[in-house]
């Protein structure tokens, strides 16, 4: 399953750390990256339309139109993506201009899924996600 419009929230990376404030540690691209789509999970969790669409990046807004549209095909198409019982990041791989973050979870029903976000990174230095591919992995079960 394609799914070309999840996730892309509008942070702040470069292709170094950002200089933090003494004591905080720096955030890279890595973890700008699987912050974007977490943010995006969770803006989907709470069903806030306009900040899960805003984590798209432009080409993926225009084939959506508006947030609400957005909103009503995840939840629609991939209701997994709307509430996961559990979620587990991998890490992210980069090469500073696209970035692809695995994502497993389960769903609801006890279902697994593999999400694999393709992010870009803008020319204001924001990562957009520009699509993901959901595949199911199916029932685990525990012994």
């Amino acid at each position: 399953m394609l799914f070309g419009g999840v996730l892309a929230f509008a942070l702040y990376t470069s292709h170094h750390p950002r200089h933090a404030a003494p004591g905080t540690p720096a955030v890279g691209p890595v973890q700008v990256v699987q912050q974007v789509v977490q943010q995006q999970l969770q803006a989907l969790a709470t069903q806030d339309a306009m900040q899960a669409f805003a984590l798209a990046d432009n080409e993926m807004r225009t084939q959506f139109g508006s947030a609400e549209a957005f909103l009503t095909t995840v939840r629609e198409q991939y209701p997994m993506l709307m509430h996961p019982a559990s979620v587990l990041f991998l890490k992210p791989e980069t090469d500073g201009s696209v970035a692809m973050q695995k994502v497993r979870l389960t769903d609801d029903d006890g279902s697994s899924w593999s999400l694999t976000y393709l992010l870009n990174r803008q020319n204001d230095n924001q990562w957009r996600i520009s699509g993901c591919v959901v595949t199911p992995e199916g029932k685990r079960v525990l012994t």
